[in-house]
C-alpha cells in the first residue's frame, strides 16, 4: 500500500510538495507551481495556510 510522507530528499521547506510528487509519481516542479497558480487568487493566504496544515499533518517517512 503506498502511503504519503514527507520527502526527506526533494524539499524546499519542510517537503510536502516532494512528498506529493514522490506519492503522485510527477515531478515536484510542477506541484509547486500548481501550488502557487491555486494559491493567486486568494493573495497566497489560503494556500500558506494549507502548507502549514499539510507540513503538520503528513507524516516524516521513519526508518525502518
Amino acid at each position: 500500500m503506498k502511503r504519503l510522507f514527507l520527502s526527506d530528499t526533494d524539499k524546499k521547506i519542510s517537503g510536502v510538495c516532494g512528498g506529493i510528487g514522490e506519492y503522485l509519481g510527477i515531478d515536484s516542479t510542477l506541484i509547486r507551481l500548481a501550488w502557487v497558480l491555486l494559491s493567486i487568487p486568494t493573495g497566497g493566504f489560503l494556500g500558506l495556510i494549507a502548507y502549514i496544515i499539510a507540513a503538520a499533518i503528513i507524516p516524516r517517512q521513519t526508518s525502518q
